[in-house]
């Protein structure tokens, strides 16, 4: 029986070069094996919620499996912390079905709606890098479903190799069914968080340096816009997780009880004319101005990994022809290309609202994982006339320092470019040879990059 699909046109979360898709919606995890078997597709791909923001879960012409039905929980082990669900639950449900219980997602993105396949297919990273790496890393198997109908138990004991051309692997290997993950144990929904002003991008780099080993988690917004004797300046917001005896008295009776945020919409697509240079920059001073140096402050999970998630359809405030989230990472010796990236962006106007800068632990074992020991630097940059030359010229001050894109956040990347990045690539090439010969897994990102043929 062949699954019914609707053509739909489909992007990535930064609304760039819409493509129409043939999306298939499967009820139970045995109808992925009718779907694939669908000839009338040149090919498919698995897609969750659709927050990578370039075209990694796109399939121009092709078939895409949504996952959002797919979203049971099966087993948990509270003595280990270890679940086992389907590839759709997303980590919103992880959170509100077991945080209650005092366990925690042991790695996690800037948004919680994100499904565990995702976060296995593009191994999702967070703040606290640093100390305990990638999502993947604490991904104990999963079950893959390869085009030629084989489901194959995967970990890092067995078929290690296409377990880690997997993890990171943006769907390109097999369909994720299901997989087990152990969440981390924690007393509160709560964060001890201190805050630090710094003044530049040298002050910000020697403070994370000097005290990240003490938090376990560590980020900092940054003015990119600033310059001069201001280039980089942060702030920086690191924290751990706070045990009820650190929380006032009306927090420490109910340590797990959040005050629920009230949601806000983006209810239509904003003029362009709002994101002008200008109100980045006031909004930049006023933002920079209104923090302050202060150690201790209690703040909820919520608001601490999630700023944006209140505001549905944010991405809405970029205008109808969207942005590019653009994910900057360069090893350790070579920071100071984040000085060379920073005055490109402030020279050509080209600033966000949203700056991040994170430090990165060493890279883990994922043939096409994100993350090597150093920095990273994100920006969201809106979609206006120059940015795919633009956004060439920061990939060449990346490639000039030894640095890569992350390709979750892609959209415009060269081939050439990427595959200079990415230095196990024909290693995983020749593990997707093996578990899919006839490339029946593909997606718009994985053509433009050259990831697989045509």
């Amino acid at each position: 029986m062949v699954e019914p699909f609707v053509a739909k046109s489909l992007t990535g979360w930064g609304r760039i070069a819409p493509r129409v898709c043939h999306v298939y919606r499967p009820e139970k995890p045995r109808l992925i094996e009718n779907i694939l078997r669908d000839l009338s597709q040149p090919h498919f791909i698995a897609r969750g919620l659709g927050r990578s923001y370039g075209d990694t879960a796109v399939n121009e012409g092709g078939g895409v499996i949504d996952f959002a039905r797919l979203n049971r929980m099966m087993r948990f082990d509270p003595a280990t912390g270890v679940l086992e669900c389907e590839a759709g639950v997303t980590l919103a449900e992880i959170i509100e079905t077991f945080l209650p219980r005092g366990f925690f997602l042991p790695v996690t993105p800037g948004t919680k709606f994100v499904t565990v396949g995702g976060a296995i297919a593009n191994d999702v990273h967070g703040k606290n890098h640093h100390r305990d790496g990638t999502f993947g890393q604490f991904v104990l198997d999963f079950g893959l479903y390869t085009p030629e109908g084989h489901l194959l138990l995967c970990s890092p004991e067995d078929n290690p190799d296409l377990f880690w051309a997997t993890v990171g692997g943006i769907g390109l290997t097999g369909v994720i069914l299901t997989a087990r993950i152990r969440l981390q144990p924690v007393r509160s929904a709560y964060i001890v968080a201190d805050y630090h002003k710094s003044r530049d991008l040298d002050d910000a780099l020697a403070t994370f340096e000097a005290s990240d080993a003490r938090y376990q988690y560590s980020v900092a917004w940054v003015d990119c816009l600033a310059r001069g004797a201001m280039l980089g300046r942060c702030i920086l917001m690191r924290g751990n997780h706070a045990d009820p005896a650190q929380l006032p008295g009306s927090l420490a009776a109910k340590p797990f009880d959040v005050r629920p945020r009230r949601d806000k919409r983006v209810p239509v697509d904003c003029p362009a004319f709002l994101l002008n240079p200008l109100n980045v920059r006031v909004f930049n001073n006023l933002f920079y101005g209104m923090h302050r140096s202060v150690e201790g402050q209690i703040i909820d999970y919520d608001r601490y990994f999630y700023p944006l998630d209140q505001i549905h359809d944010w991405n809405r405030l970029y205008g109808r022809r969207g942005f590019v989230q653009y994910q900057a990472t360069l090893p350790t010796e070579s920071a100071k290309g984040l000085v060379a990236l920073l005055e490109r962006l402030s020279t050509e106007r080209r600033g966000s609202f949203l700056g991040v800068l994170k430090r990165f632990g060493d890279a883990g074992p994922g043939l096409l994982s994100h993350p090597m020991k150093g920095y990273t630097l994100t920006l969201d940059i809106p979609n206006r006339t120059g940015l795919v030359p633009f956004l060439r010229e920061l990939d060449r001050i990346l490639l000039d320092h030894g640095g890569r894109l992350y390709l979750a956040k892609d959209a415009v990347a060269a081939p050439e470019t990427v595959a200079v990045m990415y230095p196990d690539l024909d290693r995983f090439r020749e593990i997707k040879g093996r578990v899919d010969p006839e490339n029946r897994l593909s997606s718009s990102m994985a053509r433009r990059l050259g990831i697989v043929g045509v």
